[in-house]
């Protein structure tokens, strides 16, 4: 399989990018709406927002998608109308290169759910470190920030790799996804016995 982007897998991107696009930006309020329950309970919602990432790369398996996916989603929730604006944006190269580093030092050859939750970890990192430039972490007691981080991670772990994983292992049981993986060597030799 060709390692290049062809232009199938930057249509697929772009349609991945626009569908989250959309649920990030829907996304804004719920995190609004579960911050109300305090305690950093709205870290645990936030991996939702990293999510295209992990999803793209997992259906696509090409260098750079993980990034792309997660930027132009970014992208598309500013121009939503995103409560957060450009901000979104920048969360969003952050998050994307967070992702795309772990599958980069799987070799882009790991679609597994352990390479994908890293992947969510890696994203959740990028997307710490801008808080940290942001300054909305130099505030809290250490009690505070370790349910900042601990909630994070755990959303890393379950929305952006678990949830990832299986939302695609769903779309490969439909077959959807062969408009950009076509039928593997190893699928047509079962296919005669």
């Amino acid at each position: 399989m060709s390692k290049g982007l062809k232009l199938t897998d930057i249509l697929v991107t772009a349609v991945i990018a626009i569908v989250f696009g959309l649920i990030y930006r829907i996304w804004g309020p719920v995190y609004d709406l579960v911050k109300v329950v305090g305690l950093q309970a709205e870290q645990l919602s936030y991996g939702m927002w990293f999510i295209a990432s992990t999803v793209a790369f997992l259906i696509i398996r090409k260098p750079g998608v993980a990034l792309i996916a997660e930027v132009a989603a970014a992208f598309f929730e500013m121009v939503l109308g995103a409560s957060y604006s450009v901000e979104s944006l920048t969360y969003g190269i952050a998050q994307g290169l967070g992702a795309e580093i772990v599958f980069a030092l799987f070799a882009y050859r790991s679609y597994s759910l352990a390479a994908a939750v890293l992947a969510g970890i890696g994203a959740g990192i990028g997307s710490l470190a801008m808080d940290v430039y942001k300054g909305y972490m130099t505030e809290l007691q250490s009690w505070n920030l370790a349910l900042y981080l601990i909630f994070r991670f755990i959303s890393c772990i379950v929305i952006t790799g678990g949830l990832a994983y299986y939302l695609v292992k769903a779309l490969e049981a439909t077959g959807v996804t062969r408009i950009v993986r076509p039928v593997s060597e190893e699928d047509r030799r079962s296919l005669h016995d």
